[in-house]
């Protein structure tokens, strides 16, 4: 069974819309000063080492990352309600593989191994990024951004390695963030329990927050975890919720 587009590929007003936020928000990225990496951001607040794992909680709490991602891949494998079957393995691929590089950064927190970290999450962004315009706007066009979309989020990362300057890489990691909910606003769902995509932001972005506030969350919970830690749980809970809204769903 092969579902069809839904969507012509002829451009109107929402298509330019969406091209006026996401080639805007990169133009305001551009018109900024270049953002450097902080060295302050790699002097995490649990040092805490087990078994002789540095920063134990920071390494393990991306166990996980895998453990979606392979969930993922192999709900891939059986489901028929995917427009773009490719898009949604590059995204839990990405998912699987950011548990390999977020626990080598952290074993060894440094800018080097910071790009391996980075790499996998802008594979995950990307492959999102396109399942979603494949499955609202038209399969031809995330099929004709897969791979474009993909070398664009390394660029990004090695861009920053090699200049310094983090603003094509927040670009990267943030506009398909701002992309969802303008595509569940201006194009009809294919599938049921879209919900779920608004609350897998939610656990992405109050992930954000506690990576902001390390410190203070390992204060809190007197040394037991960091920010940092319980930012990876949530961002890994928030790629299960995405499973879940492929598992769940329905054509509509």
């Amino acid at each position: 069974m092969k579902l069809q587009p839904q969507h012509s590929f002829g451009i109107n007003w929402r298509h330019a819309l969406l091209l006026v936020v996401v080639f805007g928000l990169l133009a305001i990225m551009l018109s900024m000063q270049p953002i450097k990496q902080d060295p302050a951001y790699h002097d995490f607040a649990d040092h805490i080492a087990i078994l002789g794992i540095p920063n134990f909680f920071d390494v393990i709490s991306n166990i996980p990352f895998l453990l979606v991602g392979i969930a993922g891949l192999r709900f891939c494998r059986s489901s028929l309600l995917m427009s773009y079957r490719p898009a949604w393995i590059t995204f839990f691929a990405g998912v699987a593989i950011i548990s390999a590089g977020s626990a080598w950064y952290h074993l060894n927190p440094n800018n080097d191994t910071l790009v391996w970290d980075r790499l996998p999450m802008t594979i995950a962004f990307m492959g999102l990024l396109a399942a979603l315009l494949a499955e609202y706007v038209d399969v031809r066009l995330g099929r004709l951004l897969l791979v474009p979309a993909i070398l664009t989020g390394f660029f990004s990362v090695i861009y920053w390695h090699w200049y310094d300057d983090l603003r094509f890489y927040v670009w990267v990691q943030f506009m398909p963030l701002l992309v969802v909910p303008i595509l569940m606003v201006l194009f009809r769902p294919r599938y049921s329990h879209q919900w779920l995509l608004p609350a897998a932001l939610a656990c992405y972005m109050l992930s954000k927050l506690l990576e902001a506030y390390d410190r203070e969350v390992f204060v809190y919970t007197q040394s037991y975890f960091s920010g940092h830690t319980i930012k990876h749980l949530l961002a890994a809970l928030g790629c299960y919720v995405v499973l879940m809204m492929l598992r769940m769903r329905k054509p509509v």
